[in-house]
């Protein structure tokens, strides 16, 4: 069918109507991330509730974060097949109803399970179909385009975690998740609403994506470059997990109150969206491979001084180089994956590692209670970053030095 001149209008690439509809991808973005970041928050006084240990305290968010890997793709088959405001309008309805549930759990297994797959699947409907559909919208400005997109997590990490500490001191952990829950049923679905305009025409109208004019050679087998990426995905966010997961138990633990570990919390995601954009702009002029070497030496930097000091002040100022460090180290392995791979491929490759960094955050998020459980505090948890983060830049080292070695052969 063809467009109308309206339409036709509203979906030229980096149009205002582009510019308008990122606005609101990052609205939606920021208001279901709350489904990730609640859990950390609550951490402390779920556990506190059910009477756990700090382990088994840490794994709705692990179950969470694997939810929320699975739910990406599936969600991102939705929006394909019947558009972006289908996949939003039925996480919306799924997360409220985990939150909704987790309030009424009167058992730590009832409590993980709806968190974990009912709040983790709902909430990736605002994240991976939004980034692809802001692809659509825009041809010269793509790459910032999908970069403030993807930041819309990490405003969600901005302004959830003391929004969420205030309610859980005042009213309770149960009081707020069925906050959440109306929240998600009434939020979401008006700002979809807002989005359906142009959804249809927004695919009829995407340009291609182009292909480089020369791929870069790693001199590798493409599945074994593939599989380095993957495990180098896992090992930076097994690292990233440890201060992001565990920062409000950590303060608790210190006698500082889970109240600032929140207001880390949020410190530490913001600088993260600083991070997240600048990263592109530091990738279109060094490339991917090395855009992701500085930032994973620069988040083992942050984690080290994590293991020297412990100070308020102190984690104040580390939480926030830890998020201007790290921020941009997951955005690096989509230009990579365009540097190194064909470009019709990029989907699927990209999905894989995107996957791969989230089954580092579940299984880090965990382990870094185990530890706790195990030591008494948090002291291992932070070495066992350091070590999975050094894999990590150990893989970009040796895929930056082939690179270069190809290039000059």
């Amino acid at each position: 069918m063809p467009m109308s001149g309206e339409t036709h209008a509203c979906m030229q690439p980096d149009s205002p109507a582009a510019w308008r509809r990122l606005a609101l991808c990052v609205a939606v973005c920021a208001a279901g991330g709350v489904g990730m970041w609640s859990i950390v928050v609550a951490l402390p006084a779920v556990q506190a509730d059910f009477g756990v240990a700090r382990g088994l305290a840490s794994a709705p968010y692990t179950l969470t974060m694997i939810s929320f890997a699975v739910g990406g793709v599936y969600m991102g088959r939705i929006a394909d097949r019947r558009g972006v405001v289908a996949a939003i309008l039925l996480g919306a309805v799924v997360m409220a109803a985990g939150y909704a549930l987790t309030a009424l759990a009167r058992n730590f297994a009832l409590f993980a399970l709806f968190q974990g797959v009912l709040v983790g699947f709902g909430s990736s409907a605002t994240f991976a179909p939004l980034v692809a559909d802001i692809s659509h919208w825009f041809e010269r400005r793509r790459g910032i385009a999908v970069a403030i997109c993807a930041a819309g997590n990490y405003l969600a990490g901005v302004v959830w975690p003391p929004v969420l500490q205030h309610f859980i001191a005042a009213d309770g952990w149960r009081a707020t998740h069925a906050g959440a829950a109306v929240f998600s049923l009434v939020a979401l679905p008006l700002l979809a609403t807002l989005l359906r305009r142009g959804e249809d025409s927004a695919h009829a109208g995407a340009s291609q994506i182009a292909q480089p004019a020369r791929l870069l050679d790693s001199g590798l087998p493409l599945p074994v470059l593939q599989a380095l990426l993957v495990v180098a995905g896992v090992a930076c966010c097994v690292a990233m997990s440890m201060p992001q997961v565990h920062i409000v138990a950590y303060c608790g633990d210190l006698g500082y109150g889970p109240a600032r570990g929140a207001e880390m919390l949020s410190l530490m995601l913001g600088f993260g969206i600083v991070s997240r954009i600048a990263s592109g702009f530091l990738a279109d002029r060094i490339g991917g491979v090395p855009t992701l070497l500085v930032g994973s030496f620069l988040q083992g930097v942050a984690l080290l001084l994590y293991t020297l000091f412990d100070s308020l002040g102190a984690l104040y100022v580390i939480s926030a180089l830890f998020g201007l460090f790290q921020g941009g180290i997951v955005p690096s392995y989509a230009i990579i994956v365009r540097e190194y791979f064909d470009a019709k491929e990029a989907g699927a490759r990209v999905g894989a590692v995107i996957m791969a960094t989230l089954f580092g955050m579940a299984f880090g998020g965990w382990g870094s209670g185990w530890l706790f459980d195990l030591t008494g505090n948090y002291h291992a948890a932070f070495v066992n970053g350091l070590a999975w983060n050094l894999l990590n830049v150990s893989i970009a080292s040796f895929l930056l030095t082939r690179s270069r070695r190809m290039q000059t052969a």
